[in-house]
């Protein structure tokens, strides 16, 4: 079979929200060339209580994804060990029982294939012919509600706000937060999807898109756009035109 070459851009913006904390929000948008292989590597850390686990996270996640030695041959495998590891060390040396972050990142693979895992409720879609694909999971409570049950813990909901686990934590899984980890639990749901000819763009963004936004909604705004970095640009813009307050944190990866 003969590969299809086309060329692959990424772009990526950064606003800090109107909520009463500093911004929290990271991003990873990189190319590297591994064991002869063309990587994208992208990925959205969006941090709670504090900055310093999804500081950490940027920073070691992905040399520990691909220092797995059977990365090439068991990513599904490779990727849970390197989230299970990452994340008791955040808890034995980084941040305690001070804060936690969610989680999702891609690997683009020559091109052709693309491995996205995620934990929390930052979101990855992918836009083939103008129709938007949900690829990953928002780790919701009232989701999870009986495996956070399960484990000793409880979901509860106020009135005019979001189910909490234990009454504190917005998600069922996330990086960190020692004080609820017998609860919840940073193991990810991961997916390998094929790009063929009629993809055309990737969107991870984190919560302070999604809540305003569908997935569709996001496809449609972006469409026909070949600037990647103008596409995140235009997504934000548009979350704050619908009075999104949270930090937002997006990147588009556009195939010709």
């Amino acid at each position: 079979m003969n590969r299809v070459h086309r060329q692959v851009t990424h772009g990526f913006h950064l606003v800090e929200g109107k909520m009463d904390h500093p911004m929290e929000d990271y991003i990873v948008a990189t190319n590297r060339k591994v064991s002869g292989h063309h990587l994208g590597l992208y990925a959205i850390f969006d941090g709670h209580s504090s900055r310093m686990v999804a500081e950490y996270l940027q920073s070691n996640l992905f040399d520990r994804i691909l220092s797995e030695p059977d990365f090439w041959t068991s990513p599904k495998e490779a990727i849970k060990r390197a989230y299970r590891d990452t994340d008791d060390e955040i808890l034995d040396k980084v941040v305690g029982s001070l804060g936690g972050s969610t989680v999702a990142t891609a690997i683009l693979v020559d091109g052709e294939k693309l491995i996205v895992a995620n934990v929390g409720d930052s979101r990855a879609i992918l836009c083939r012919n103008g129709e938007a694909k949900q690829i990953t999971f928002d780790h919701e409570p009232l989701k999870e509600k009986q495996q956070v049950e399960s484990r000793g813990g409880f979901v509860s909901q106020m009135p005019g706000n979001v189910p909490h686990v234990d009454g504190q934590l917005a998600m069922a899984r996330a990086f960190g937060d020692e004080r609820l980890k017998e609860h919840i639990t940073a193991e990810p749901d991961i997916f390998v999807e094929a790009i063929d000819a009629n993809t055309e763009s990737i969107i991870l963004a984190s919560d302070g898109l999604w809540k305003v936004m569908s997935n569709q909604e996001a496809a449609t705004c972006i469409k026909g756009l070949s600037n990647a970095q103008e596409a995140s640009k235009e997504l934000i813009k548009e979350a704050l035109s619908r009075k999104s307050r949270d930090d937002i944190s997006c990147i588009v990866v556009i195939f010709d």
